[in-house]
């Protein structure tokens, strides 16, 4: 079998649904992917909200079918490299906040927390929901949490 970073690098259903390759870092690779969707979050943040939704919708169901095949091929279900839901995730947190560098970090620690802690009904979604859609469906819950409280503080301090 090929190795699994020359996939990453070589196939695009590899490349997206690692983070543009955040996946293969060894430590923290959720972390990792969350980093790599700033860049993405820069490119939609100027536009109008319906655009960013649309955006973020799409790259939603970008994600089931990359994260499934991915996940097929693998043989694992839900593998750490896969990070693409991380992507989705911030993009979601991020949604209608300010611009601005703290929105940005807020954002990141609060769906990092979500993401890592998985409250309920996050934390059963994770377990028997599979394939693409659960890798997807978890990190996009995890992000709704985030996205009320970013939403609570830009009420408060704006």
């Amino acid at each position: 079998m090929e190795k699994l970073s020359s996939k990453v690098w070589k196939n695009p259903t590899y490349f997206i649904a690692f983070g543009f390759g955040s996946g293969l870092m060894p430590i923290a690779p959720g972390t990792w992917g969350t980093l790599a969707a700033i860049p993405i979050y820069l490119l939609l943040a100027p536009q109008a909200w319906w655009f960013y939704l649309l955006a973020t919708i799409a790259a939603f169901f970008l994600g089931v079918i990359v994260c499934g095949k991915v996940t097929t091929d693998l043989g694992i279900n839900d593998y750490s490299g896969i990070v693409w839901d991380e992507v989705v995730g911030y993009l979601l947190t991020l949604f209608l906040a300010p611009p601005g560098l703290i929105w940005m970090i807020l954002g990141f620690v609060l769906f990092r927390i979500f993401d890592i802690w998985k409250p309920q009904p996050i934390r059963w979604i994770d377990k028997h929901v599979h394939g693409g859609l659960g890798i997807m469906l978890d990190d996009v819950l995890a992000a709704v949490p985030a996205w009320i409280i970013l939403q609570l503080l830009v009420w408060i301090f704006i």
